[in-house]
Formats: C-alpha cells, structure tokens, sequence
C-alpha cells in the first residue's frame, strides 16, 4: 500500500510540473503573439474583429490556405 501510494505521489508531482510547464509556455506564446502584433500595427480591437468575421471552423473561405490550391467544387470533373 505504501509503494502504491508512493507511485501516485511521484505521479502527481511529475503531472502537476507539466501542467506548470505547459502554463508557462502558454504565457510565452502569448507574450510573443503580443509582440507580433505590436509590430505588424494590428490592436485587440483589429485582431477580435477579424476573428469574429471568420467562420466557426476558424480557417476563412474553403480552400483559402496561402499557397494552396481551392479544392475542387462538387459540379467540377474530378481531374485525372
């Protein structure tokens, strides 16, 4: 019982130090996207509208992925 015990504790302490870890990392990543816009002049403001004028998906048009061809629409011959 004791080892079992012992187990869960180690357990515990070394799952509560990645969710400590991966909070910081979230802070990071935060900070950055913060910097990010500071440079490119986009404001709170800006950055929530423009999520709010995208989908629910959160992904713009359908096919609209920078670099990538718009797939194909239903009525189109599928290419062969």
């Amino acid at each position: 019982m004791e080892q079992m015990q012992s187990r869960f504790n180690t357990m515990s302490d070394q799952i509560i130090g990645r969710i400590d870890e991966m909070g910081s990392r979230i802070d990071e990543l935060e900070s950055s996207i913060g910097e990010l816009m500071a440079q490119a002049g986009i404001n709170d403001d800006e950055a929530e509208e423009a999520a709010e004028a995208r989908p629910a998906d959160g992904r713009g048009r359908p096919g609209a992925t920078p670099g990538l061809p718009a797939p194909p629409k239903a009525s189109d011959p599928s290419p062969s």
